[in-house]
């Protein structure tokens, strides 16, 4: 996503060290990772969609000088709604994404441990959290590459310059397969996968070298403060968009280009290099940045916060 990982380890936050089996995957249900999973994904969303529309309108067009020069005139053209266009989609997909995401990560998790005869209980390397962070992003992306293909078409819309503004995700997503046919949603699922496997990878390993720092500096071993995930999941956010952002400029050319322009993302990547040079693989890396510490941050809060209410209550 881009989006987005959440790791299974955050959930060993403030919690006591006798209650920790509970707040860790691997020893909570199905059920509650898929909820917690979900209502983080959607805090995500709320926190980070408007600079998302912004970071997705200046990489498919040369009209805006900043990011400030892109918030200007998409306010003036389509009001305060109008940084919320297409939210609905990545919204109403958050919880299934995220749900797989979590299961990807279990997924590369148990691969690892079994690859290495190692118990439950014993801790991951860091380079056998980085394979199942990575692995995560497969499955991952078989709902994410579709959901991305709506978002993406609704966020450009008038300033696509092709003159079609869609109302809503369902009917963006069948003017999508009237123009190319059901596999037209599916445009950019290699791309999707270029972002997002090195974006997880970035992700998990950044994530949890800086939890464990702050960890051993705050709250002890077992436990980490609500200020010091936030920093975490903030950073580690960071993190992932610093290694995903020339993928995501690469998909998100082609995925909102007319039906036929492109071949795939490789031709996307040579005519961009001959037209505009290296510098635009980067286009959009200002309110991508902006943006990913706050949503991540939000994301880790929801995941945290409906977790410890759901094993309070059962």
């Amino acid at each position: 996503m881009s989006a987005t990982k959440v790791s299974d380890t955050t959930l060993a936050v403030s919690i006591p060290e006798e209650k920790q089996s509970k707040a860790i995957p691997s020893g909570t249900s199905g059920v509650k990772s898929f909820l917690s999973g979900g209502f983080g994904g959607m805090c995500l969303v709320l926190a980070g969609h408007p600079l998302d529309l912004l970071k997705v309108r200046m990489q498919t067009s040369t009209e805006y000088k900043s990011t400030l020069d892109c918030f200007r005139k998409t306010l003036a053209e389509n009001g305060v709604r109008g940084m919320y266009r297409g939210m609905a989609a990545p919204l109403v997909g958050a919880t299934p994404v995220f749900a797989i995401c979590f299961w990807g990560y279990d997924m590369g998790q148990k691969i690892m441990r079994s690859a290495y005869n190692l118990s439950p209980t014993d801790k991951l390397s860091t380079n056998q959290i980085l394979f199942a962070g990575g692995f995560s992003a497969i499955p991952t992306t078989a709902v994410m590459a579709p959901m991305e293909r709506i978002k993406c078409t609704l966020q450009v819309g008038s300033a696509s310059g092709t003159g079609v503004v869609y109302k809503g995700p369902a009917d963006a997503a069948m003017g999508i397969i009237r123009t190319g046919g059901i596999t037209s949603l599916f445009k950019g699922t290699c791309a999707t996968l270029l972002r997002d496997v090195p974006g997880s990878v970035a992700y998990f390993g950044a994530y949890e070298l800086i939890k464990k720092s702050l960890t051993n500096q705050s709250a002890g071993q077992g436990s980490i403060s609500p200020v010091a995930i936030v920093t975490a999941g903030g950073l580690a956010g960071m993190a992932n968009w610093a290694v995903a952002i020339p993928p995501d400029v690469l998909k998100s050319r082609l995925q909102t280009a007319p039906e036929g322009r492109y071949t795939g993302v490789r031709q996307v990547f040579v005519e961009m290099m001959r037209t505009e040079g290296a510098g635009a693989l980067f286009r959009g890396m200002g309110p991508a940045m902006l943006r990913a510490f706050p949503a991540n941050a939000a994301c880790f809060l929801g995941v945290e916060i409906s977790l410890q209410l759901m094993n309070k209550a059962w």
